[in-house]
């Protein structure tokens, strides 16, 4: 079993919430909810991981946020 970290956005035009794993070509998908999101990336996920294993460039770290003014 393996954890891939999604960052997660939702589109002002469409609606939907956009989501993909920094750094894994192809690890990306969008839909009208989370769970649906969650459900899709976890299917596109696996499906790239069939073509074997990711070489991952970077690693991602986290988020920060950042106060100005």
């Amino acid at each position: 079993m393996q954890t891939f970290i999604a960052v997660i956005e939702k589109c002002p035009d469409t609606g939907l919430y956009v989501g993909y794993v920094p750094n894994f070509p192809g690890a990306h998908s969008q839909a009208e909810s989370l769970d649906e999101l969650h459900d899709n990336l976890q299917e596109v996920i696996a499906m790239l991981l069939e073509d074997g294993e990711p070489v991952l460039e970077t690693e991602f770290v986290g988020t920060q946020a950042i106060v100005v003014g």
